[in-house]
């Protein structure tokens, strides 16, 4: 199947602010593109990427003082899959961990680990380690948190999450990975776009997702904490330790997002390679 992705988003800066941008797909899916994918400024600007420490592609620029937007239009080619299912899969031993996961049993910026230890043992302790347990809190956090546009708070953690039991994609994520930490399953969190394909479409607004990946039986697997069912179509960007790494923009000064919208839709072949072209 082929889907197209892309966004528009509109900044206001009263000078002239550096930013690092994380807008493009994961270079793992690089080989799926059916067209080319290119970050647009208007105005013009330079811009150039690296790779960060996550293997995510990040863009520097300087935003020019007044309006700057940034845009891409793209297609990918997906295989159409749902999210695998491995209900089989066993937790690795902490020991046994290779030392590059380690890090995702650790706290993090939104992952107050020390502060939910308690309250996840009492809740998961009892289930079977592995894929049950994973699934077990994906349940909770799917039921304790209700989702709302209006509770996105840039400065709420995991914590918060639990404490309020209201939020967004991110806090959702953050919860189910705080809580796989806690039970010393490394977790780790991801964003990318995430259309309503297979499944009802949504009459909300079109925004980018955030889900989150576990490590089990050597391997890594995607589990969604705010839609609770295998999906189909994700189309990854970042990933890291929780949305601190992920961030879609980080500005080093003053800047006001004034413009926002997100596509991510399946199309026909020959419709989708000439629109984005």
């Amino acid at each position: 199947m082929l889907i197209r992705c892309g966004y528009e988003l509109k900044f206001d800066c009263p000078v002239p602010t550096p930013m690092l941008a994380q807008l493009s797909i994961h270079p793992s899916r690089n080989r799926d593109l059916q067209t080319p994918h290119r970050i647009l400024a208007e105005p013009d600007i330079p811009m150039y990427d690296y790779v960060d420490t996550f293997g995510n592609t990040c863009t520097r620029l300087v935003t020019p003082s007044g309006t700057l937007t940034l845009s891409a239009d793209f297609v990918v080619h997906d295989p159409g899959t749902t999210d695998r299912y491995a209900p089989e899969a066993q937790q690795v031993a902490v020991e046994d961990l290779p030392d590059g996961v380690l890090m995702f049993l650790l706290g993090s910026r939104y992952c107050e680990v020390d502060r939910l230890t308690e309250t996840a043992w009492s809740l998961f302790g009892h289930t079977k380690p592995g894929w049950p347990r994973v699934q077990a809190i994906v349940d909770f956090v799917h039921d304790h948190i209700t989702f709302g546009y209006e509770h996105a708070r840039a400065t709420k953690t995991a914590w918060d999450g639990f404490q309020e039991r209201r939020g967004v994609c991110r806090d959702f994520a953050h919860l189910a990975i705080t809580f796989c930490r806690c039970m010393n399953v490394p977790a780790r969190y991801a964003t990318g776009y995430l259309g309503d394909i297979g499944v009802p479409v949504s009459d909300a607004p079109m925004d980018f997702s955030a889900w989150f990946e576990v490590y089990l039986g050597g391997e890594w697997y995607t589990f969604d904490a705010r839609h609770n069912r295998p999906r189909i179509g994700r189309v990854l960007m970042a990933r890291g330790r929780d949305a601190t790494d992920t961030a879609l923009t980080t500005s080093f000064g003053t800047s006001w997002l004034s413009g926002f919208q997100v596509t991510c839709e399946e199309v026909d072949s020959v419709a989708a390679i000439s629109a984005a072209a």
